[in-house]
Parts: structure tokens; sequence; C-alpha cells
């Protein structure tokens, strides 16, 4: 099929692809993670036709062969490269027996290009005509360069395919969450300069989820001309439980996506890791029978309204958005290497329902591991958002914007923006304690400088940040009114939310609320209102009297002591009852554990709920 043709077979209808063969392969456990799963086409064939004909029954029209990592460069780290020819051909003969049109899978080589690595051009483009060539000699009908991260990498392979065949070539891009590819390029980057060398379909497949291919199949549209596009996105971002990937979106969630993909202009329609054939049997069913859909598409925004955008660049940033009610959990770094409990806590809040985890930056001045690792493993291995508290006390400008790269460089998106605790209380009490920069003055830098591509020089940083920044708030504090003037500069400097200290009444935030309204007008910026259970009658005193910004009111306390060897029930139960009075008063909950018990946390988030 060339290109002629295949612009003939989708002139009227999308074109309904297969799902995800990897993960479907992997959870039959014919394959695992980290093996070679072309080499199935040798050793399980059967179970290789079995994926195949599965997707074409639930209604795929294309099916792409066993054979996305079957190079010399990633069949070389098997022991395979030996068998490449026989790995790709039998891919297309097993394809076949689906009885659909078979689409010759290509992958990315699994090696960086010069002059990020040691590959030459001419060796990439050398490996992707060796493979090509045999799928095309093999009988397959179109040839699919997928989840590529390269744009030049996508060049050579593209060039490569012209070299070797006449059948019509789709090259398809995975994306960040930043929608950009791993490399840098936008979508429009990778579509107008595809079309330019002769594509005959360009798309985005893989990526972080079907609303997300959805934005960037808007903005490829607008570039590719009268070339088809494509759309197969993964079944939601992955998400690790335990030793297994899972992914969330459900059979009906892609099935609306389907039509929303059709809708925007997308020719060939399909899935990717985690979608299976029930997925692609709600898509079908979806295409077969269009009905109203209303899915919000969420377009890229310019470099000038950067900070307007960044909310809608986290999970979290997008519940609070909605007006949905979110619950996030603080949790201490470990003082030592080792992160097994910390997970552990971590997995606990997630399934217990916390939207997000609090990584909290050297509490009280204590020595502990700095948050980014924390925060890059718990978004990693937990598959839960995290927030990066991010003091000021110590760092110097150089350093706080050296510091905001590698957070975001590790995907940490939303900061809590804080002056810090001071270090004579700490650990080190003769430590450095200067602050280069205000709270404030932080909050701008991110929205007005990093997240708009530049930093507070003005010199470019290469691509925006797009960080989600919040900021502390004092419900409590002696003098309201300046807390009111400090929480406004906060907000008109790009707050995105606000953290309070630990509350005890919710006529707290009702008070503060009205004091701020008569000032500035409604207060539109989300709270979330902390939330620390009290443990012992004389943790309820402590904290009254020595930890500035917090009241805890007179009947609590006597509560408290009424309760003796009660103390951690009656504490308990004291925090889930204004935890739910709160939630028709607040954005949301900042549980803090108290002295490290995670599994309290867990039990206030599972008696309030989040809207997740």
């Amino acid at each position: 099929m060339n290109g002629a043709e295949l612009r003939a077979l989708v002139a009227d209808e999308p074109l309904l692809a297969d799902g995800g063969l990897g993960t479907s392969l992997i959870e039959r456990g014919l394959a695992e993670i980290d093996g070679c799963i072309e080499a199935l086409n040798l050793d399980r064939p059967n179970g290789v036709v079995d994926v195949h004909r599965a997707f074409a029954e639930a209604g795929s029209r294309l099916i792409e062969t066993n054979t996305f990592g079957a190079n010399r460069f990633s069949l070389a780290k098997h022991g395979l490269e030996a068998r490449l020819e026989e790995v790709n051909r039998r891919g297309v003969e097993l394809a076949r027996e689906a009885g659909v049109l078979v689409a010759g899978s290509v992958g990315p080589l699994r090696v960086r290009l010069a002059p990020y690595g040691r590959v030459r051009r001419k060796q990439a483009r050398e490996a992707y005509a060796e493979q090509i060539g045999v799928l095309a000699e093999a009988g397959a009908d179109v040839i699919l360069i997928e989840t590529q991260s390269d744009l030049g990498e996508m060049e050579e392979a593209l060039q490569a395919a012209r070299s070797v065949c006449e059948l019509a070539v789709i090259v398809t891009a995975t994306f960040t969450r930043d929608d950009r590819t791993l490399l840098g390029s936008t979508p429009d980057q990778v579509a107008s300069r595809l079309v330019q060398l002769g594509v005959d379909a360009v798309g985005v497949n893989c990526s972080e989820g079907p609303a997300q291919v959805l934005r960037i199949l808007h903005v490829m549209r607008e570039h590719a001309g009268s070339v088809p596009l494509v759309a197969m996105p993964n079944a939601g971002g992955p998400a690790r439980v335990g030793d297994r990937i899972v992914y969330p979106a459900t059979a009906e969630y892609l099935g609306d996506y389907a039509r929303a993909f059709a809708a925007a202009g997308a020719s060939i329609v399909g899935g990717c890791c985690g979608t299976g054939a029930e997925h692609i049997a709600a898509m079908a069913r979806a295409l077969a029978e269009p009905r109203q859909l209303h899915l919000e598409i969420l377009p890229s925004a310019p470099a000038e309204a950067a900070h307007e955008q960044a909310a809608s660049t986290t999970a979290l940033g997008m519940k609070l958005k909605e007006g949905r009610f979110v619950i996030t959990v603080e949790m201490d770094p470990p003082r030592s290497t080792s992160t097994a409990k910390m997970l552990a806590g971590a997995e606990t809040l997630k399934e217990a329902g916390a939207d997000a985890i609090n990584v909290a930056d050297s509490p009280m001045a204590r020595m502990r591991m700095s948050p980014w690792a924390p925060a890059f493993l718990i978004q990693e291995h937990v598959g839960v958002e995290t927030v990066l508290h991010f003091p000021i006390r110590g760092r110097n400008l150089l350093r706080i914007q050296g510091d905001l790269l590698a957070a975001h460089a590790l995907g940490i998106r939303n900061l809590f923006v804080a002056l810090g605790d001071p270090t004579r209380i700490g650990d080190y009490p003769a430590a450095t304690d200067s602050v280069d920069v205000v709270p404030t003055g932080l909050l701008s830098l991110v929205t007005e400088s990093l997240n708009r591509g530049t930093d507070q020089a003005g010199s470019s940083i290469g691509e925006p940040t797009s960080f989600v920044p919040g900021c502390a708030v004092n419900l409590s504090a002696p003098d309201i009114e300046r807390e009111c003037r400090l929480l406004q500069r906060k907000i008109r400097s790009g707050a995105g939310f606000a953290l309070s200290m630990p509350t005890y009444s919710a006529d707290v935030l009702r008070t503060f609320r009205k004091e701020f309204e008569e000032r500035y007008g409604s207060l539109r910026l989300p709270i979330l209102v902390g939330v620390l259970p009290l443990v012992t009658a004389r943790h309820a005193e402590f904290l009254h009297n020595e930890l500035p910004g917090v009241s805890v009111p007179d009947e609590i306390r006597v509560r408290m002591r009424q309760a003796g060897k009660k103390g951690r029930s009656t504490g308990l139960a004291i925090a889930i009852d204004l935890a739910r009075e709160l939630r028709a008063e607040a954005a949301g909950l900042y549980v803090m554990a108290p002295f490290g018990r995670y599994d309290v946390a867990a039990e206030i988030v599972e008696a309030v709920g989040s809207s997740s």
C-alpha cells in the first residue's frame, strides 16, 4: 500500500488500529518487562498470534507486528542481532494470521545519535533501512515508525524507509508531560518537519494518556496540512503498583476519546501501552456509533501566558482549578540513605486516596535527605504526585534557580514556597541562614521568569518550566491584617494554592476569609487547611504554647486531658470531625502525620475522602 492508497483508505472514516501489543503479551505472562519481547516471534509464536487475533476480533483493522525493538542495536543487547531477518520476517507472518492489514512496527533504536550519543546519523539510517527492508519484503502493508523521541532519528528512519521500499510510511512521536519530546521538540516542530520530508501520516502515540494526545493532535493539525493524523495513546499515565506497571484508563474512557480523536481530525486511531482488546472493542463501538462528547481540550499556551496555564500541568493543579476537594499528606525525607520505609508509607497513603504527597525539606532545621530524591522516587515508584517543599533559607539566588531546574528535570512540578525554619533551632545552629529572595520574590521568579523560559537575569533557559507554585498562609496569625496583605502579594506573584499551619477549628478559616474579603474582595486562591492529629494532652499543650501560628482551643485541650491513655484515638476522632467540617469550607486538606504515623494520616484520608 502506497501513500495515495493509504489516504484513500482513511478518506471516509478513521482506520482503527490495535492496542498495546507488548503490554498485552506481558499481561498474559509471555514476556518480562526487561526481556526481549520480539524473541517471542521465534519462541512463543502462538501467544503472539493469540494477541493479534484478539485485537482483530475486537475491531482492529490494522495490526502492528511484534518487531518494535527488532533492530540491530536493540537485538544486540539480547545477543540476537544475527537473527534480525528471522525475527522481523516471522513478525510479519504472525501478524498476517489475524486477517487484517499489517503495519511493520519500527521502534526507536534505543541508542543516542550524535551529538548526544556516539551513533552517527549514517549508522542510524543503515540500521533502520536494514529492518524496514525485511518488513517490506516479508509483506507488511505499511511501515509504522513509532514512539520516537528524537526528531533527528525520525528523519533518518523516514528517509531510510524511502530508500528501501515504496510502502506508505507513518511516523508517530511520544511526548513528555510538558508536551515536548524527550529531546525537546514541540508537536508543531515534529509535524512540520516530517510533512516537509514527505511522511504519509503523522501523529502521536504512547505519551501520558488520551487527554494529552488529544491536546497535541490539535496542535499537529495546524501544521500537517492534508497529511492524515494518527492518535494512539497509552491507557492513561502509567503507575507502579508493587512490581507491576498499571494503566488506569477504562475501556469506556478510551471509547469516548476515540470519537474525540476522530472529531479532531485523526484518520488512524488506536492504543498503546496498557490498551487491551476490551479497550479496542470500546473504541470500535464508539467510532461506529458517534455520540455527543464533552471532553475539554487544553491547548498549549504561548510563553507569555505560561503562568496562567501552569495549573493545568499537574493533576493536583487541575483538581484545584476544577474546584475538586483534594487531600495532600506531608512526609519527611529519611535521615539516612534508605528510602524503603518512606516509599511504603507513600504506598499506604496512595491506597487510602491521597491526591499528592508533600515532601518536606529539612523540617525543624533537622538534617535529612534533600527532598528532590524522595519526591522523584515517590512519583516514579508509587505513582502519586508530590509537592516539593522549597524553603529559601540558606539558598542564594544562584542555587535557588539551579535547584529548581534540577527539580523540573526530575519531573517535579508542584512547589510549596516558604521561608523555612531558622537553622538556630535545628541540628546545626551555626549553619548559614541567609535569604537572597523572599517568598513572594521566589513566586515571581517561578511564574514570571522560569515558567516563561528565562532566568532571573533575563537569559534564556531553553524551554519554559511548568511549575505550579504554592505558598504558606497563617490562618491564626496574631496580626491578621498583615497576613492578609502578605497573602494578597503572594496571589499577585502567581501562587496557585496555599497550605496552612495545623488548625483545630473551622472557625479560624471562616474568620480569615472574612477578614481578607473585606479588604481585597473574593478569596479565590485554593487553601488546603492543615490538619495534624493530636496524640496526647502534652502534645496539645506543646503545639498551643510553643509552635507559632498554632492555636488549640481550650475545649479540645480539656478533651485531650480527659482522654488519658486514649489520647491517640481521641486526637484522631477530633481530626476526622474537623476534616469533615472543613470539606464544606476549604479547597482541601494538608494532613500531617503525627510523629511519622502515616497509618493515622491514612485513616483521615479514608474517612474524609478526596474527589479523585
